[in-house]
């Protein structure tokens, strides 16, 4: 072997333990889905650095796995969207061995769960949320009267109610499967259903409230609603929780209010994963193992509004957050919930194409 080539080769021999070693970790993860402090904490107690990015969307997510070297250790994606990308080879299983806590999380979550990720193996239920309404009570009540459909989903999707709230503001989340899910459930049809003519009816429907929508986003109505700017927003229940929280400290006179309708809302599971190129695994797995903590786990679900599936974490959370059942809903709510499976791509492309219709009116 010549020289050269054996310096070259000794080089990399050093080099490959300090990169095994690095110690950082990136994770990707939903806006406003974190303690102020949990990083910090992380940090200081491993001495592993944290590169964090956030997104508002898990169709974002998606794209960024599909292309492959996202440079990320770990990703934050629903349930529906998780169960794609696993059967995609898009995220790493799991090394149990190395999860210390994962007893910790409540074993009805985790059989749920397991419908979306086949037997637990890929990722960690983080955080639990429904998707529904959140309002301005002045505005709205102002713009409808008493005859306000306050316990329902006709608030939305009813073209001659919605259309009364159209100048106090509408703000619908920028998520197709989502939102089309809602749709369809509240049509009385399957929310997974991939017919085509079922999409036809939800589009139908979408098509006569969006003269009345003020845009699609899957953040700003958080900040939005907190001040005022919009009186009605199709959200994540911890986001308008957040924005309630906000308004009210404030103490500009908006009180908002989340509305889970009795007709059921989607429940949606968030899932802690780690992508196959994952760069650093090892980390990812001592910050996933740190985020299973009880009082770790706690203090986010008292800073997000979301509850947790981590059993002794319970006893850390703040009782106004444990008993408010927009956040820990009861037995007959979670009855009427309902779950986003994953679509088949074929399905995703004519839903994609739907979504831009709507949205554009092209």
């Amino acid at each position: 072997m010549h020289k050269p080539m054996l310096i070259a080769l000794g080089t990399l021999l050093l080099a490959a333990p300090a990169l095994a070693q690095e110690k950082v970790v990136n994770v990707y993860n939903w806006s406003d889905y974190i303690a102020e402090d949990t990083i910090a904490n992380f940090e200081a107690e491993t001495g592993i650095k944290v590169n964090y990015d956030v997104y508002d969307n898990n169709e974002i997510v998606d794209a960024k796995l599909l292309a492959g070297n996202s440079g990320y250790d770990i990703v934050v994606p629903s349930g529906s969207f998780l169960e794609r990308q696993i059967k995609a080879g898009l995220i790493l299983p799991l090394d149990k061995s190395k999860l210390t806590n994962l007893g910790n999380l409540d074993p009805a979550v985790m059989a749920t769960a397991a419908s979306q990720d086949p037997d637990n193996a890929h990722g960690v239920p983080y955080m639990i949320n429904t998707i529904g309404l959140g309002y301005n009570v002045a505005k709205v009540k102002a713009a409808l009267g008493d005859a306000a459909p306050l316990d329902s989903w006709d608030l939305l999707f009813k073209p001659e109610v919605v259309a009364k709230l159209k100048d106090c503001g509408v703000a619908v989340l920028d998520s197709p499967s989502e939102v089309m899910g809602i749709a369809l459930h509240y049509l009385g049809l399957d929310p997974n259903s991939e017919n085509e003519e079922d999409l036809a009816k939800a589009e139908a429907l979408m098509t006569s409230i969006k003269p009345s929508i003020r845009y699609f986003h899957s953040s700003q109505y958080i900040d939005d609603l907190g001040n005022g700017e919009i009186c009605l927003a199709l959200g994540y229940s911890g986001d308008i929780f957040i924005a309630a929280d906000a308004a009210k400290q404030a103490a500009q006179g908006n009180e908002i209010t989340y509305l889970i309708p009795k007709e059921g809302a989607a429940t949606l599971f968030d899932f802690l994963a780690i992508p196959v190129d994952a760069p650093h695994p090892d980390n990812a797995l001592k910050f996933i193992n740190y985020i299973l903590e009880p009082k770790v786990v706690a203090a986010i679900t008292n800073y997000v509004f979301y509850a947790n599936p981590n059993v002794p974490a319970l006893e850390f959370v703040n009782e106004d957050v444990k008993s408010n059942p927009g956040i820990y809903p009861p037995a007959e709510t979670i009855a009427k919930a309902f779950v986003m499976k994953a679509h088949s791509p074929e399905f995703e492309e004519v839903l994609t194409r739907t979504w831009t219709r709507i949205k554009t009116g092209l």
